[in-house]
Protein backbone atom coordinates (compact mmCIF):
# COMPACT_ATOMS: atom_id res chain seq x y z
CA UNK A 1 0.00 0.00 0.00
CA UNK A 2 1.41 3.61 -0.89
CA UNK A 3 0.64 5.71 1.44
CA UNK A 4 1.53 9.71 2.44
CA UNK A 5 1.67 12.29 4.34
CA UNK A 6 -0.50 15.60 4.66
CA UNK A 7 1.02 18.08 5.90
CA UNK A 8 -1.20 20.53 7.42
CA UNK A 9 -0.04 24.26 7.79
CA UNK A 10 0.24 27.92 7.44
CA UNK A 11 3.16 30.45 7.11
CA UNK A 12 2.27 32.50 10.03
CA UNK A 13 2.19 29.53 12.37
CA UNK A 14 4.68 29.45 14.55
CA UNK A 15 4.40 25.61 15.45
CA UNK A 16 4.18 24.96 11.60
CA UNK A 17 7.63 27.02 11.13
CA UNK A 18 8.98 24.47 13.93
CA UNK A 19 8.24 21.25 12.39
CA UNK A 20 8.71 22.33 9.30
CA UNK A 21 12.65 21.43 8.90
CA UNK A 22 11.82 17.81 10.55
CA UNK A 23 9.08 17.17 7.89
CA UNK A 24 12.11 18.16 4.80
CA UNK A 25 14.25 15.90 6.82
CA UNK A 26 11.63 12.75 6.29
CA UNK A 27 10.51 13.75 2.70
CA UNK A 28 14.42 13.63 2.07
CA UNK A 29 14.49 10.28 3.70
CA UNK A 30 12.06 8.90 1.27
CA UNK A 31 8.56 9.13 3.37
CA UNK A 32 6.45 11.24 0.97
CA UNK A 33 4.58 14.18 2.44
CA UNK A 34 2.50 16.76 0.54
CA UNK A 35 2.42 20.10 1.84
CA UNK A 36 -0.86 21.58 2.52
CA UNK A 37 -1.02 25.52 3.30
CA UNK A 38 -4.53 26.11 5.00
CA UNK A 39 -4.87 29.21 4.06
CA UNK A 40 -4.07 29.01 0.08
CA UNK A 41 -6.03 24.77 -0.03
CA UNK A 42 -9.17 25.46 2.41
CA UNK A 43 -11.01 22.91 0.54
CA UNK A 44 -8.80 20.19 1.64
CA UNK A 45 -8.87 21.47 5.06
CA UNK A 46 -12.40 21.02 5.32
CA UNK A 47 -12.49 17.80 3.22
CA UNK A 48 -10.27 15.97 6.22
CA UNK A 49 -12.23 18.44 8.95
CA UNK A 50 -8.41 20.03 9.82
CA UNK A 51 -9.29 22.43 12.83
CA UNK A 52 -5.77 23.04 14.10
CA UNK A 53 -2.48 23.24 12.86
CA UNK A 54 0.02 21.47 12.08
CA UNK A 55 -1.91 18.50 11.27
CA UNK A 56 -0.31 15.47 9.96
CA UNK A 57 -2.59 13.02 8.62
CA UNK A 58 -1.30 9.55 6.84
CA UNK A 59 -3.83 8.67 4.04
CA UNK A 60 -3.56 5.57 1.51
CA UNK A 61 -3.30 5.85 -2.24
CA UNK A 62 -6.65 6.55 -2.56
CA UNK A 63 -6.87 9.69 -0.34
CA UNK A 64 -8.41 7.55 2.73
CA UNK A 65 -7.68 9.13 6.28
CA UNK A 66 -5.68 6.33 8.00
CA UNK A 67 -4.57 8.36 11.31
CA UNK A 68 -3.83 11.92 12.03
CA UNK A 69 -2.15 13.80 14.69
CA UNK A 70 -1.73 17.83 15.58
CA UNK A 71 1.04 19.77 17.45
CA UNK A 72 4.77 19.51 16.54
CA UNK A 73 6.34 16.28 17.24
CA UNK A 74 10.09 14.83 17.17
CA UNK A 75 11.07 12.90 14.13
CA UNK A 76 11.18 9.68 15.72
CA UNK A 77 7.76 10.20 16.98
CA UNK A 78 6.68 11.07 13.43
CA UNK A 79 8.60 7.96 11.84
CA UNK A 80 6.79 5.40 14.20
CA UNK A 81 3.38 6.97 13.63
CA UNK A 82 3.93 6.53 9.66
CA UNK A 83 5.83 3.08 10.08
CA UNK A 84 3.30 1.55 12.79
Amino acid sequence: MNKQILYFSASWCGPCKTLSPIMDQLHSEGVYIRKIDVDNDSIMATQYSVRNIPTLILVDNRGTELKRMSGVQTKDNIKNWYNG
